[in-house]
């Protein structure tokens, strides 16, 4: 499908960026956010989140006048839909952002349009979609109840990048790409040809949505492998990353590296979509997200078991005026996104639970969030110097110096920092 114009909704860590790739090909691209403070920052061709060369690129195309962002859906071409996905308290799916993004942008359909659906989804949710498009506009006809003859083309294709990566990997990275139809599936690999190099693969919206879901419990199920051998170690008093370097030279053994839990927008949630489908099968997927989701408890505890250690050896301290440096709060290395972040669990944790006073050590953040407004939001070599428990919780490149220091400090190394 070569569309003049495409209407990206969703201006966050993927939106954003599928947005300005698209203008750079010279495209028209109308940017949806309902937050008017992110459209104004994108509108003065600046970003709002830390990637490398987006900023860049964003300016570049906004100057061009390809593109614009804007509060409210306009007439396109295609429709990009890329808003969250959260689950509820049960760990059910929250669809409300995808329902509200089709209420937004029914009104605007015709005939010929194309709907992508990018945020990672339950199966069946692409249907869904069409449905709840039909309902809007019951004068247009929708693939799920018309087939390859619809007027509207509806597919999903899930995002797949690294975040720190993600301008390149959205060019170079294959994408799975499923239609309700044949028809829509190849409209939509016909869109994304516009500036993907990898191979844009076709198939049916609910192999599509399954299998993105799929790459990440993939990943969980080997990460909670690795975080669950770090808590054996812990008490059988073996170095869980010496052992995992040991154990890695089998030429058939790729552990990955253990850390404080799992976070960010894919990893901790997406498996919960399929176990929210076949909770009587998904077993070993559920299994892996509640050992991943129980290690910040565990870290917690370490930490408890190091003030009480200190407390003994230090008569001149009490627990009130201890000070317990955490050194970040980002959900993995070297990024500002603090979604669904162990790291910032733990820290959150220990100020409620302990009482004490924290340094917070996040380089790639200009405040704190407002949980942890009342604690202090420090440097390396502030925390160095004045805290006495050092908490390691994301492998971030400003740490990399302190193993140099290891030896001096009475520290948690949750995240493998010393062993680098």
């Amino acid at each position: 499908m070569s569309a003049a114009r495409i209407c990206v909704m969703g201006l966050g860590y993927i939106g954003l960026p599928t947005a300005a790739i698209f203008a750079s090909r010279k495209k028209q691209v109308i940017g949806v956010d309902i937050n008017q403070g992110t459209v104004d920052i994108i509108n003065r061709g600046a970003v709002h989140i830390v990637e490398p060369e987006l900023e860049l690129l964003v300016h570049a195309v906004v100057t061009q006048g390809y593109l614009r962002a804007t509060t409210t859906v306009e007439p396109a071409q295609a429709f990009l839909i890329a808003v969250p996905t959260p689950f509820k308290d049960n760990h059910e799916p929250d669809l409300s952002y995808i329902r509200a993004a089709a209420e937004a942008l029914a009104p605007v359909l015709k005939k010929r349009d194309l709907v992508i659906l990018e945020s990672t989804s339950p199966v069946g949710t692409t249907e869904r979609l069409a449905q709840w498009l039909g309902r809007a506009r019951p004068d247009l006809t929708f693939p799920t109840t018309h087939g390859q003859t619809s007027d509207i083309r509806v597919a999903h294709c899930p995002e797949r990048v690294l975040p720190g990566q993600v301008l390149r990997e959205l060019v170079s990275n294959d994408r799975i790409i499923g239609g309700i139809t044949p028809a829509c599936s190849a409209a939509a690999a016909q869109l994304y040809q516009t500036f993907v190099k990898g191979r844009c693969i076709m198939t049916d919206a609910r192999t599509a949505e399954m299998c993105k879901l799929t790459e990440n419990s993939f990943r969980d199920v080997n990460i909670a492998f690795a975080n669950e051998l770090s808590m054996i170690c812990t008490q059988l008093k073996i170095n869980p990353w010496e052992l995992i370097r040991l154990a890695n030279h089998h030429p058939r053994v790729n552990i990955l590296q253990p850390g404080p839990g799992v976070g960010g927008h894919c990893i901790a949630v997406d498996p919960w979509f399929i176990v929210s489908k076949t909770p009587e099968l998904a077993q070993l997927i559920r299994t892996a997200r509640e050992v991943n989701d129980r290690k910040p408890q565990w870290v917690i505890q370490q930490v408890k078991l190091a003030l009480a250690n200190l407390l003994l050896r230090r008569k001149d301290l009490q627990a009130g005026s201890v000070r317990i440096a955490c050194y970040g709060l980002a959900f993995k290395a070297d990024i500002d996104d603090l979604r669904e972040s162990p790291a910032l669990f733990i820290a959150r944790q220990l100020g409620e639970v302990l009482g004490v006073k924290l340094l917070l050590v996040e380089p790639n953040i200009e405040a704190l969030p407002a949980e942890l407004a009342m604690h202090s939001l420090t440097d390396t070599a502030d925390a160095l110097g004045r805290a006495h428990i050092h908490v390691l919780l994301v492998r971030h490149r400003e740490f990399n110096s302190m193993h140099n220091r290891g030896d001096d400090l009475l520290v948690v190394d949750a995240a493998g920092v010393l062993a680098a």
